[in-house]
């Protein structure tokens, strides 16, 4: 028995690969960039950091910063805290200011409260404690987010309160 010639099964219509046409490939591609689209500037909201998202981050970050210089360096390592000014620095964090639209409601060190002082300082220890600390902040859009210090710990826990 003589076996056809591998082309002749194309003449016969039976074709054993299968592809994509380019005008699937190019409603595919139009499709994912219309969704891509959409989608985009919801995305960059999310990744640019304003107002009290932002100052959020930037208050746990240096108090991360604080407890870390201090066990890394084995000596006291202190967050510094200008509330009339609203700036605040940290041994290894570059000094910050909170937005425009963001205040201190509560500031207290070891259950004094110093919001209307000129000067806070939260001590962070080498063996991983730190001073007493709860800041208070809320924004112009009603957000209000309090930070306080695990003093066993000196890690800082977020509560958001509306």
């Amino acid at each position: 028995m003589k076996l056809p010639h591998p082309f002749s099964l194309r003449r016969l219509g039976r074709s054993t690969r299968s592809a994509f046409t380019l005008i699937e490939i190019m409603v595919v591609v139009a499709i994912l960039g219309l969704v891509l689209s959409m989608g985009m500037p919801s995305m960059v909201r999310a990744l640019r950091k304003e107002g009290m998202r932002k100052a959020v981050d930037d208050l746990l970050e240096a108090c991360k910063a604080a407890r870390s210089e201090a066990i890394m360096k084995a000596a006291p390592a202190e967050l510094v805290f200008h509330p009339v000014d609203k700036t605040f620095e940290a041994p290894g964090f570059p000094s910050a200011k909170l937005p425009d639209n963001v205040s201190i409601d509560i500031l207290g060190v070891n259950f004094i409260e110093l919001e209307q002082s000129d000067l806070a300082k939260v001590k962070f220890y080498p063996n991983g404690t730190c001073d007493e600390f709860t800041i208070v902040i809320h924004s112009d859009q009603n957000e209000v987010r309090k930070i306080t210090m695990d003093i066993v710990t000196a890690l800082p826990d977020l509560e958001a309160i509306r």
